[in-house]
């Protein structure tokens, strides 16, 4: 039997290993406001390349940048790699529940920043999902990525200019080693 995953302190080889294989994020609990976290990690994974899946009973049937929003994940018609739950804790179990009667199933459970809930965790790891819990999958990225050192953060160099060479996401930039191949062709 395998050892339980501990949600206190994620090696960085399991975020990055989630990261650089799913493709297809529903993120539950997305906001239409462009001044909410859920929208601004919404866009950012968006524009890195992630196929992102808006999940809100509200606005279902509206588009978020230009993603047709769904009332819930068994609505979505296609397969999807990660659930991304922007709910608080209290409301994670029934998502949980909802996540696993998909086929396929979604491979990762991801809750963002304060969402915790260890008995939805238990209850997907038991059917085979890796979790994340109280971790922003945006952050991750960048920290990741080293993307947060070129805009300006590790650099001690802040400026509002785009940094040149700006990467956009697994299509283009990769959290894992780089590919062994001549760089002239």
């Amino acid at each position: 039997m395998f050892a339980a995953m501990n949600h206190d302190a994620y090696e960085d080889a399991y975020i990055r290993g989630i990261l650089d294989s799913v493709k297809s994020i529903a993120m539950v609990g997305i906001s239409p406001k462009d001044n909410r976290p859920s929208f601004f990690a919404f866009k950012y994974l968006l524009q890195r390349g992630y196929h992102m899946i808006p999940v809100n009973p509200g606005q279902a049937g509206e588009k978020i940048l230009g993603q047709k929003v769904y009332a819930r994940l068994s609505d979505i018609p296609e397969p999807v790699d990660m659930i991304d739950i922007f709910r608080s804790s209290e409301h994670v179990m029934p998502i949980v529940d909802e996540a696993l009667a998909l086929k396929p199933r979604p491979r990762v459970i991801w809750m963002q920043l304060t969402i915790r809930n260890d008995e939805a965790a238990k209850r997907a790891e038991d059917a085979g999902l890796k979790v994340v819990m109280n971790r922003c999958p945006k952050i991750e990225y960048g920290r990741l990525s080293s993307e947060i050192s070129w805009i300006g953060v590790n650099s001690r160099t802040l400026s509002s200019k785009r940094p040149h060479g700006f990467g956009t996401g697994v299509q283009r930039m990769r959290l894992g080693p780089a590919p062994d191949k001549d760089r002239n062709g």
